[in-house]
């Protein structure tokens, strides 16, 4: 039997590749969308992908199966579970739960695992040479992650579809009744980690056992559904607005891009015609250079492991956009931006100093460092949003501060002061960078970061409010 997990830990997504080494036969299971790393470890194996499939209809990511299919012929093999509304709206055989098929000698059988999502299934995966009867491991896609288990509000907070989390989450609570009669030994893995927001505690180890899990993850030891259901829906962290994007196009009929698509390098004229129609220009450096010097308007997203998500918060998936990127992590980005469907990149520029010496000004983000904040915060004067989470500000922030989560600034800007000094803070100075390129392209001009974030001035000794002002 051959086995491989595939992690892409900018969006903590792991995918799996599970084949039979005798027919040289393969599955692959919540594929990504750059699929040519599938394509090479199964020509480094001698195998041939023979199966798709996928958990559930994705919010986090965009899929790659139907890229896979385009390119391979293997079936698509996907659930239609869950009701109608919930199904998938282009061609594939439809599984259902008890359902089986084979990939060689391999068996998998599925079960539906409601509570995530309506049409969710796991895939239980037996060795038949090694053992007829005994499933090895159970791929549970965002029914059960280590430690925790996937949040079932995301269809309501992140869709729009009303009244479906509460009924999610009773869902979970008897897909967890499945979970819990299966036999100790089996191998879980699940299709995210720690830094997903499809769970508010991942455990940062990429598998477990059925047994571990019902000794140590909070969900599995409830006793009582109400209580399970109340922690289940509280503590939740936002879900990116892509994520209702996601859930659309894994759904539907949609272009394809079986290969990672080249980036167009610009001209310093190019790029300042682009700019000047007003058009949006991501930074991909460093919060500390892209501070020292930028294109005005410009968003400063760095590509960090974070880049993908903070990507799908802030860039529309209707308008072209420029990136501010070296030619060596060009496809690295893109990469990234294909994997959430941003495909409208036109184009890219390597540095700002050949558009600077064009002529051009570079803007500035100035600094408020801890010394002249813990001074000034609770002055009148002076105005400190903290742009993190909003369990993160009720766990300790900044006295007096006031919390507009980051991704939804735009839905906030009249709640902003422009007549008055206003400091932007968050944890460690990422998301602030990205907060205040974004208020200062929508034309303020009083921006100050707090580049060591909340994380110094709590280590500092300075005051800490709790709580929710």
């Amino acid at each position: 039997m051959f086995f491989r997990q595939i992690y892409e830990p900018g969006l903590a997504h792991a995918s799996y590749m599970v084949g039979c080494q005798k027919t040289k036969e393969c599955l692959v299971i919540d594929a990504k969308r750059d699929i040519d790393t599938y394509l090479e470890i199964a020509k480094q194996e001698g195998l041939t992908v023979t199966h798709l499939t996928e958990t559930h209809i994705h919010a986090d990511f965009l899929s790659g199966t139907r890229e896979l299919a385009a390119v391979t012929g293997a079936p698509m093999m996907l659930s239609d579970e869950g009701g109608t509304e919930w199904q998938y709206d282009y061609a594939h055989q439809g599984l259902r739960d008890g359902d089986t098929f084979m990939v060689g000698n391999i068996k998998i059988q599925v079960m539906h695992t409601p509570g995530h999502t309506p049409e969710h299934i796991s895939f239980l995966v037996t060795d038949t040479p090694a053992i007829a009867d005994q499933p090895i491991m159970i791929f549970t896609g965002d029914f059960v992650f280590v430690g925790d288990v996937g949040r079932p509000d995301l269809l309501e907070t992140a869709a729009g579809y009303r009244g479906t989390m509460e009924v999610g989450a009773r869902q979970m609570w008897q897909s967890l009744k499945k979970f819990r009669a299966l036999p100790d030994h089996i191998q879980v893995h699940p299709a995210h980690g720690a830094g997903s927001a499809c769970g508010k505690a991942l455990g940062a180890i990429p598998s477990s056992t059925v047994g571990y899990e019902k000794l140590v993850n909070w969900a599995l030891r409830h006793t009582d559904e109400e209580a399970f259901v109340a922690e289940l829906l509280s503590g939740q962290p936002e879900p990116p607005t892509y994520f209702a994007m996601m859930k659309k196009l894994n759904k539907i009929e949609r272009a394809l891009l079986p290969d990672v698509p080249p980036l167009k390098g610009m001209s310093a004229s190019e790029f300042e015609a682009f700019r000047r129609d007003g058009g949006l220009i991501i930074d991909t450096r460093s919060k500390v250079s892209f501070a020292n010097g930028h294109v005005p308007g410009s968003i400063n997203i760095q590509n960090n492991k974070a880049f993908s998500t903070w990507a799908g918060w802030m860039i529309s998936y209707d308008k072209p956009f420029v990136l501010v990127v070296t030619e060596e992590q060009c496809d690295e980005v893109t990469r990234k931006l294909m994997r959430i469907g941003l495909d409208n990149a036109v184009g890219f520029i390597t540095n700002v100093t050949e558009w600077q010496a064009t002529g051009n000004m570079l803007s500035e983000i100035h600094q408020m460092h801890l010394e002249e904040l813990a001074q000034k915060y609770n002055d009148a004067s002076c105005h400190v949003l903290d742009v993190r989470g909003y369990s993160e500000y009720e766990s300790g922030h900044i006295p007096g501060c006031t919390n507009i989560h980051v991704g939804y600034l735009r839905d906030h800007l009249n709640e902003i002061p422009r007549n008055k000094p206003v400091v932007v803070a968050c944890q460690g100075g990422d998301r602030s960078s990205i907060a205040s390129s974004y208020l200062m392209r929508e034309g303020f001009t009083n921006i100050l970061n707090f580049p060591q974030g909340f994380a110094d001035w709590q280590a500092s000794g300075t005051p800490v409010e709790k709580g929710h002002a």
